[in-house]
């Protein structure tokens, strides 16, 4: 296998969303283990998670295909240039999700292997029937987006419990308004391939309010890990400045046409998305 065909299969991957899951699975087994790390079953979440999600990426560019087709940001994806089989795409896929799967179960426990089902059932099924069908897709999609650091939380502590629920609750309102200024700024792409997501049927006022929203909601939930003994000041502290700058953001350039508001939103959300890592990496051993 050549150098380029490796390439090929690593960016099938999604390797931005494995790397930032990877991250917030880190920081929920910090924030659980209290920094007291057992290497192997650290590792196991860590990678088994990245293997599993890898899967789910890679099930997701076959089931898509046609749709990647018409939007022009994925219109060169192996599986739509033909560099890469759907037979070949599906065989991949499977070997991640087993691996993946294989070291959770081995090095962890059931609650994570079962987070990890959750998560990909979610991603690759019904995620990827409703955002051709419903606008709820977005909603039904940050589930699986949630499950790393749930995955890690509980690789850690062992079960699931209200912490691991704030946690999740957490990363599922902060993709909201990140997948929202995603379909903003690439509204042409989506409705292009008929997707029927929020920004595509709603006035753009309606969408850039319930962006706002969501925001002002994360930042309430990050208060909540604190008030509820989970969490230091410290990890509250940052949530928040990282929460109001994000919304302090969509206020003050609320004037721009919504491609480019959605994109400077969408970038605002990345660097939030890092800053909540480590906020929640250092929460339960901090002031």
């Amino acid at each position: 296998m050549t150098t380029k065909t490796l390439k090929v299969y690593y960016h099938l991957t999604k390797p931005g969303i494995i790397y930032a899951n990877a991250l917030t699975a880190i920081a929920g087994y910090l924030f659980g283990s209290a920094w007291r790390v057992d290497i192997s079953t650290f590792l196991a979440v860590v990678v088994g998670t990245s293997l599993v999600i890898a899967g789910a990426c890679v099930y997701n560019n076959v089931i898509d295909r046609r749709i990647d087709k018409q939007m022009l940001r994925t219109r060169q994806r192996a599986l739509v240039t033909g560099a890469i089989t759907p037979m070949a795409g599906t065989i991949y896929a499977t070997v991640l999700t087993i691996v993946g799967f294989s070291l959770l179960a081995l090095f962890t426990n059931v609650t994570v292997v079962v987070v990890g089902v959750i998560g990909i059932i979610d991603y690759v099924i019904l995620y990827g029937w409703t955002k051709r069908h419903t606008q709820i897709s977005t909603i039904v999609g940050s589930i699986s987006g949630a499950t790393s650091i749930l995955a890690g939380y509980t690789a850690a502590v062992g079960h699931f419990d209200s912490a691991g629920a704030l946690l999740f609750l957490i990363l599922t309102i902060w993709q909201m308004p990140h997948f929202y200024a995603i379909a903003m700024y690439r509204k042409r792409d989506y409705a292009a391939a008929h997707l029927p997501l929020m920004p595509s049927k709603h006035r753009e006022a309606i969408v850039k309010a319930r962006i706002l929203a969501y925001i002002v909601a994360l930042m309430v939930v990050s208060v909540l890990l604190t008030t509820t003994g989970f969490a230091g000041v410290l990890c509250m502290t940052i949530l928040l400045l990282l929460s109001g700058v994000w919304l302090l953001t969509g206020v003050s350039k609320y004037h721009l046409e919504s491609a480019v508001w959605g994109k400077q939103m969408f970038l605002v959300s990345l660097v939030v998305n890092l800053g909540i890592s480590v906020a929640i990496a250092i929460g339960s051993v901090t002031p």
